[in-house]
């Protein structure tokens, strides 16, 4: 299930499926809006709680997308087959995947001896960093111009910022 448009790049000359770049853009959404969750007051959650919080709701994420898109697909054709759902686990994949990254980025910054607090800015910037990267990246596969790119950027750094700045108003 994905809202609004999806970010897909053209099919290539040998028959292969399209890219589907929405559930990386979307998985790091969410990685940063989970680290930005964490904090909601006083201590951010310890580093050790927050890696762990990180990949369990991109893998509770993606499965939530996977139900979701083979019943709407049931719900179009009326079959249900575990093709379906192997074909559906594979293209949402990207937003497991997209946790990985501010995840690591947290358990490097404890093994830096960052606080618990430095470790989630850290992981933080990494999300927000792969919202910014995705989104020129599939900009440039698109073909965007430089000015398409940057407002491509634009959107999704201030996307970003607006987690950023939650999780400052937040935390203090």
């Amino acid at each position: 299930m994905q809202d609004g448009p999806s970010a897909r790049a053209p099919k290539s000359d040998q028959g292969r499926q399209p890219s589907d770049y929405a559930g990386a853009i979307y998985g790091s959404l969410l990685a940063a809006s989970v680290v930005a969750g964490t904090s909601p007051g006083h201590e951010p959650a310890p580093t050790g709680q927050l890696i762990v919080l990180l990949l369990a709701t991109g893998v509770v994420f993606w499965l939530a997308h996977v139900y979701a898109a083979v019943v709407g697909e049931r719900s179009a054709d009326g079959l249900l087959s575990l093709d379906k759902y192997r074909a559906s686990a594979r293209r949402e994949w990207p937003i497991v995947q997209a946790s990985v990254p501010p995840a690591a980025a947290a358990g490097v910054g404890a093994l830096l001896g960052l606080s618990d607090a430095g470790a989630a800015w850290l992981a933080l910037a990494v999300a927000v960093g792969s919202q910014l990267g995705w989104a020129l990246y599939v900009a440039a596969k698109a073909g965007a111009t430089r000015g398409g790119m940057a407002v491509s950027g634009l959107v999704y750094l201030v996307l970003g910022l607006l987690i950023v700045a939650l999780k400052a108003l937040l935390s203090h």
